[in-house]
C-alpha cells in the first residue's frame, strides 16, 4: 500500500510540474461547458470539480444556482454562469425585492470563493408564445442588475439571458441576418441594456438541427468544421467554412441593423448528440466527436469568425454529462461528453480533426484511458503544439 501511495504521489507531482511548465499551452484550452443536472445518477459535484480541473475547463454554465455545485467549486478559479429560471421572471419584474432576495441567497454568499461572473435571467424565453413572460424578461434582468449593484457585486457579475438562434428571421447570407419582426420590440431594448451594462448577448446555436432537418441539402462537413469548399457571402465577399461561424456573424448583422455594434456575442450552448431516434439523422458518436473535437481545436487556436477575425469565439459546449431524465427525443439525453459514471462517451482530439476511424469508446485515439472516477484514471490532452500533458486523476 505504501508503495502504491508513493507511486501515486510521484505521478501526481509529475503531472503538476508538467502542467505548471506548460501553463502557456494549457491556457489555450478555453472552452466552457454546460453542466446540466436533469438526471438521477450524476456524481457528486466535488468529483465533477476535480474532473473539470483535470480537463483544464475554466468556465462552467449552470441552469440554476445549485449551492452544492457552487460550494464544490470554491477556490478552483473556475468561472460560473448561474441562472434565474423562467418561472421567476414575472415575480422579479413586478417585485424588485424578489430579485434582491435571489441575489442575496444565490450569489452573495459564494463570492469571492466561487467566481460567479454572470447571471442569466431566463432561458430561450422568445421560443415560447408567452407574451407575459417575454414582457417580463427585461424588467427582471434590470431588477437582478440593480440587486447586484445594491449588494456591491455589480462590477463582478454581469446580467444576460440566453436565446435560441431561432430569434433570427434570416441567417444566410450572414450579412443579411435579422431578428424576427415580432420580437423587435423586445430585443431592441435588451440590446440597449447590454450596451449600457457591458454584458454579452447569449445565443444557443446547434448546426445539428439544421442538418437533421435537411440532411439532403445541408453539407455534413460544413456543419462539422471539416474540410469543405465553404460558402461565400455575396455582400461582404467573406467565405464561411462552417455553419456556427455563419450563425454568429448573422447575429452580429442583426444587432447592427438595430444600431448596435457595441455588444459581444457569446455562444452559451452548442453541441452534437451521440445518439438519436431513427429520424434524427446525423446523431452518431462519430459526428459528435468530430463536431466537438474540431470546435475545441479552433477555440484553442484563438480563432475568430470571418466578420470578427480578431475576436476569439467564446463558446460553452453542451453538455458535460448525458442526462437520462430529459424529456423529448433520444438525442436530448445524449449530448454529454461523459457518462454519469465518469467514462467518456467518445474521444476528443483537440489537436486535430476528429474525422476518420478510431474515435469510439476505447479507440486508439481515445485520450481518456479509463473512467475518470476509477482509482487508476488518467487524462491525456493533446494540444495544438503537439505537446502531451499527462494528468493523474483526482479520484485516487
Amino acid at each position: 500500500m505504501g508503495l502504491r501511495v508513493r507511486a501515486s504521489s510521484l505521478l501526481l507531482s509529475l503531472a503538476v510540474e508538467l502542467a505548471v511548465a506548460l501553463v502557456s499551452v494549457s491556457a489555450q484550452q478555453k472552452f466552457g461547458i454546460n453542466y446540466g443536472q436533469i438526471a438521477n445518477d450524476l456524481p457528486d459535484p466535488t468529483r465533477v470539480a476535480g474532473l473539470l480541473q483535470s480537463m483544464n475547463v475554466n468556465k462552467v454554465k449552470l441552469y440554476d444556482a445549485d449551492p452544492r455545485v457552487l460550494t464544490a467549486f470554491a477556490n478552483t478559479g473556475v468561472e460560473f454562469i448561474i441562472a434565474v429560471g423562467n418561472e421567476n421572471l414575472q415575480t422579479m419584474a413586478s417585485n424588485p425585492a424578489a430579485a434582491r432576495q435571489w441575489v442575496a441567497t444565490h450569489v452573495q454568499p459564494y463570492i469571492p470563493a466561487t467566481r460567479i461572473t454572470c447571471v442569466t435571467v431566463g432561458n430561450e424565453v422568445f421560443s415560447s408564445n408567452d407574451t407575459v413572460m417575454m414582457s417580463s424578461l427585461l424588467p427582471a434582468m434590470k431588477a437582478v442588475y440593480a440587486a447586484l449593484g445594491d449588494l456591491g457585486l455589480g462590477s463582478q457579475v454581469t446580467v444576460s439571458s440566453a436565446h435560441s438562434v431561432n430569434v433570427l428571421a434570416t441567417s444566410f447570407p450572414p450579412s443579411s441576418g435579422a431578428f424576427r419582426e415580432e420580437l423587435a420590440e423586445y430585443i431592441q431594448p435588451i440590446l440597449d441594456f447590454h450596451a449600457q451594462t457591458g454584458s454579452p448577448f447569449l445565443i444557443n446555436a446547434y448546426p445539428f438541427f439544421a442538418y437533421k432537418g435537411s440532411p439532403g441539402t445541408v453539407s455534413l462537413p460544413y456543419v462539422l468544421f471539416e474540410p469543405n469548399p465553404g460558402v461565400r457571402d455575396p455582400n461582404t465577399n467573406l467565405s464561411y467554412d462552417n455553419m456556427l461561424y455563419a450563425q454568429i456573424d448573422a447575429v452580429y448583422a442583426a444587432m447592427k441593423a438595430m444600431g448596435h455594434t457595441d455588444v459581444a456575442v457569446r455562444i452559451s450552448e452548442t453541441g452534437w448528440p451521440s445518439k438519436g431516434d431513427e429520424d434524427e439523422t446525423g446523431a452518431t458518436v462519430q459526428n459528435a466527436a468530430a463536431y466537438n473535437g474540431n470546435l475545441m481545436q479552433r477555440i484553442a487556436m484563438g480563432q475568430g469568425t470571418p466578420l470578427k477575425p480578431n475576436v476569439p469565439i467564446d463558446v460553452y459546449v453542451f453538455a458535460l454529462f448525458n442526462e437520462d431524465m430529459k424529456p423529448g427525443p433520444t438525442s436530448e439525453r445524449n449530448y454529454g461528453l461523459f457518462y454519469p459514471n465518469g467514462s467518456p462517451v467518445y474521444a476528443i482530439n483537440a489537436a486535430g480533426s476528429s474525422s476518420g476511424g478510431g474515435f469510439g469508446p476505447g479507440g486508439s485515439l481515445n485520450p481518456y484511458y479509463t473512467s475518470m472516477f476509477s482509482s487508476s484514471a488518467k487524462l491525456v490532452i493533446t494540444f495544438p503544439t503537439g505537446v502531451v500533458v499527462l494528468l493523474a486523476a483526482l479520484f485516487l
